[in-house]
């Protein structure tokens, strides 16, 4: 039964690389899509929030209309009453029903000035509803057509860059699989620490290929020669040589 024999630093380190290379490929993508992504869902979520908006500004422009119907109904009655009092005031037989129907008469008017004056009240704030369902409905079709545009945008990325993408991150699973997973929680605690996603890096010029600050040449030495994982100690990323480039990504 063979032995498993134990992988070199040099090849861990190789590993790796070539799973960085493949996942900034995939960066790569995404930095073509832009902030398309988070536009979107964005313009999604302001425009579920016109919607919730427009139901309840829907809701209250019924009310106040219902509102105002009522008192257009109330003074229409109280008209009516008004009417049939001054006509029974002409047939009435002494001073007594003729006081009552009076007072019956003022109390209507009465009635009358306060339907009217609530009736105002209810028809400035329907206005004042409507002018701003109106412009909420007005804001919501700009937004609406803002977010077509830029699903359209995105679709057309995601139709360009979608084979390509799902290749890459078959190749991703792939690569990943042979690493220690000790390795891999490293690499993506680093990767998610900045937005280049870069883990992986090359010496260049002397420097760290990821924070650009210098390496002195005893450790670069101990870079080249692939004995120990070396971590730049000013942003934590992997070092590497830059000869290890001569590796290319597989295909998956």
């Amino acid at each position: 039964m063979a032995v498993a024999t134990e992988k070199t630093v040099e090849e861990k380190m190789r590993e790796l690389y070539r799973l960085q290379q493949i996942d900034s490929k995939i960066d790569q993508i995404e930095i073509l899509k832009g902030e398309l992504p988070m536009e979107v869902s964005d313009l999604e979520d302001e425009i579920a929030g016109l919607d919730t908006r427009i139901n309840r500004l829907e809701g209250q422009v019924k009310e106040l209309q219902t509102e105002i119907s009522r008192h257009s109904a109330n003074i229409a009655e109280s008209e009516q009453l008004i009417l049939r009092y001054e006509e029974q005031m002409n047939n009435v037989k002494n001073n007594r029903e003729y006081e009552a129907l009076m007072k019956e008469t003022e109390m209507q008017r009465l009635e009358i000035q306060l339907s009217d004056k609530k009736s105002g009240s209810s028809g400035r704030e329907l206005e004042t509803k409507q002018a701003a369902l109106d412009a909420t409905n007005e804001k919501k079709t700009a937004k609406v057509a803002l977010l077509e545009t830029k699903q359209e945008e995105l679709k057309a990325i995601i139709a360009k860059t979608e084979k390509e993408e799902k290749k890459l991150r078959r190749q991703s699973d792939k690569q990943r699989k042979p690493i220690e997973a000790r390795f891999l929680r490293g690499y993506d605690r680093v990767r998610n620490s900045y937005r280049n996603g870069l883990a992986v890096v090359t010496v260049e010029r002397n420097a760290c290929g990821g924070c650009f600050n210098s390496i002195p040449p005893q450790q670069q030495l101990e870079i080249s020669q692939r004995k120990r994982v070396m971590i730049c100690e000013h942003c934590n990323r992997i070092l590497v040589d830059d000869n290890i480039e001569e590796d290319r990504v597989e295909e998956a």
